[in-house]
């Protein structure tokens, strides 16, 4: 059997249309996504030390739409190839001046929409104010460990 033609596995598919979709904590283990947004909010954690070495890529569709990416402090993100029509911005304040860490690639289009990145202290307090992180917080007082979707790292 010839196994030199493994196809890649398929990207993550989250559409967000009209509603807010958040993926917090260890969610995946995928480096591959698809997210398809109209009018609507999407918050990805990829904090997880989960998520295997290399390159992250999320290929964007947005209209009128936010995504809020949730990444580790030294994390690169690359939206050379990140088409823009309209109003609208990728929101990077800390992003790291020294070159290393993992590397974020975004591609597609967005449409009058934003992209927020968030990093350390800040990526926290979003992943803090949600009720996935109150859900979370329950179930881990009841297994008697840390909560995983403050601070992904958090395993015992």
């Amino acid at each position: 059997m010839d196994t030199t033609h493994v196809r890649p596995a398929a990207p993550v598919r989250i559409p967000a249309n009209y509603t807010t979709l958040k993926r917090l904590g260890n969610w995946t283990t995928e480096r591959q996504f698809e997210v398809r947004a109209h009018r609507g909010s999407v918050v990805l954690d990829l904090r997880s030390p989960q998520i295997p070495d290399g390159d992250i890529e999320i290929d964007l569709d947005l209209d009128h739409a936010m995504v809020k990416l949730l990444v580790p402090d030294d994390a690169q993100v690359d939206d050379w190839n990140l088409r823009r029509t309209g109003r609208g911005r990728v929101k990077d304040a800390e992003c790291p001046a020294a070159p290393g860490g993992r590397r974020i690639v975004i591609t597609g289009q967005m449409r009058h929409s934003e992209i927020r990145v968030n990093r350390g202290g800040i990526a926290v307090l979003s992943a803090m104010c949600s009720r996935e992180f109150l859900a979370d917080l329950r179930q881990a007082h009841r297994e008697n460990r840390m909560p995983t979707v403050a601070d992904p790292a958090h395993t015992n």
